[in-house]
């Protein structure tokens, strides 16, 4: 039975559908705040680069990645809404307990918290959305899911940039954790859970092995998980480190630099990552191959920015350069999360969301941070304070690579989509 038909009123899709939104927002709130958090935590911990890219990248990123995908297996078969909820009340938890800690572990044990709570939203909401809206309107209904990436990024650098000047990092953590906690009830009364497009999904939904044998036969699949990835490793690498280096190199502190990058990142990254799920519902309808372009056309207008950014000696042409490449770094998601809706079949959906997040997390956030970090430590001999500079364009290299994979999947999408309906 089609969601659109059983009697869902418009209303109620559209309530559920800014809740998710603003779970993926207190997602990417607690996410987040630790990039601009970082070097008040270098300076009390004595840390390394390296250290804090293990802290931002894999300490986060493996847990999350790995424990979507049964995260994303019991979302096939039982409540995405409670599921969710459950999922709010971790990762809130955790996140407070940031501030909490008093030796580093724990605060790497922490954000391992934080990382295993945040897995069990995103492959739910992503099946919801595509059960609530036809094929027609889902790429500008999961653009404005993804809006929420670019709303947390805004109140986490405008928020924790604030408090973390005003009361501390550690007031910062815990006040972000509290709105996921205020959240997370509506989840359990308010969110309907919607009528699944395949009525037995839940009952029969298929194993494991065969989710991974189709997908695998989704040549476009493969390349988008490739791109994705790629793309991640460039936004989450160059998003965590740049308030660093705008504090090193620049001068700044932390709440010129939150004030900085939340207009940039929540008001310009917000409009045009919806805009990119208006494009892809406009263009996909003409040719199913732009699902794929929209991405490339975003990395294509960036790329120019990206130098003049980080090599810029001063603050006001770096600050205007960096709006273009800083709000296009998401347009990538909306026309992702679509199209790997389109390429499963409705009960391996969750699943093929929660794979695309295990290895493009892995490669994005879990390596992206890490490798700039490395990066920043090895030159900081030659180049001192202002080696995040140039370590931040190994994570801008990365996007090359993506617009190849993002263009080897549309080679295949239409004949991979079809290949789904045929199923």
């Amino acid at each position: 039975m089609d969601a659109i038909t059983d009697g869902t009123p418009r209303r109620q899709r559209m309530v559920l559908l800014l809740l998710l939104s603003a779970t993926y927002a207190v997602n990417y709130i607690d996410r987040q705040i630790l990039a601009i958090l970082l070097e008040p935590i270098k300076r009390d911990f004595n840390l390394s680069d390296s250290m804090l890219g293990l802290l931002a990248g894999p300490a986060f990123a493996l847990f999350y990645a790995t424990m979507g995908v049964p995260i994303a297996i019991l979302a096939d078969r039982r409540s995405r809404t409670r599921i969710i909820g459950f999922a709010l009340v971790c990762f809130s938890v955790a996140t407070a307990a940031c501030g909490l800690v008093t030796q580093f572990w724990q605060l790497v044990a922490a954000r391992v918290m934080t990382g295993v709570g945040e897995a069990g939203t995103g492959p739910a909401s992503q099946s919801i959305i595509t059960d609530l809206f036809p094929p027609e309107s889902r790429g500008r209904a999961q653009a404005t899911y993804a809006v929420g990436v670019n709303l947390g990024i805004m109140i986490a650098f405008l928020a924790g940039g604030w408090l973390a000047h005003r009361f501390g990092w550690r007031v910062a953590f815990i006040a972000v954790g509290l709105p996921g906690l205020l959240l997370a009830p509506f989840f359990f009364t308010r969110g309907r859970e919607p009528a699944r497009r395949d009525q037995e999904a839940a009952e029969d939904a298929p194993s494991m092995a065969e989710c991974l044998r189709f997908l695998r036969g989704q040549r476009s699949y493969c390349w988008l998980v490739v791109g994705s990835g790629l793309s991640a490793f460039a936004g989450y690498g160059v998003a965590t480190f740049v308030p660093a280096f705008l504090m090193r190199s620049h001068g700044l502190d932390t709440q010129q630099v939150g004030m900085i990058f939340a207009i940039i990142l929540g008001v310009g990254g917000g409009l045009c990552t919806y805009g990119s799920g208006v494009m892809v519902d406009w263009l996909g309808r003409r040719d199913v191959r732009w699902y794929m372009r929209v991405p490339i056309v975003g990395i294509l207008l960036a790329l120019p920015f990206w130098p003049l950014f980080l090599l810029a000696p001063n603050i006001v042409v770096a600050v205007l350069a960096a709006i273009v490449p800083l709000s296009v770094s998401a347009v990538y998601i909306g026309p992702v999360i679509t199209t790997i809706q389109m390429l499963a079949p409705p009960r391996m959906r969750a699943r093929a969301a929660a794979i695309q997040l295990f290895i493009g997390n892995l490669i994005g956030l879990g390596l992206g941070p890490q490798v700039i970090g490395i990066v920043s430590d090895a030159l900081a001999p030659v180049y001192g304070n202002d080696s995040l500079r140039y370590a931040l364009l190994s994570g801008v290299a990365a996007s090359f690579c993506a617009m190849f994979a993002y263009w080897r999947a549309s080679r295949a999408l239409a004949a991979d989509v079809a290949r789904v309906a045929r199923a």
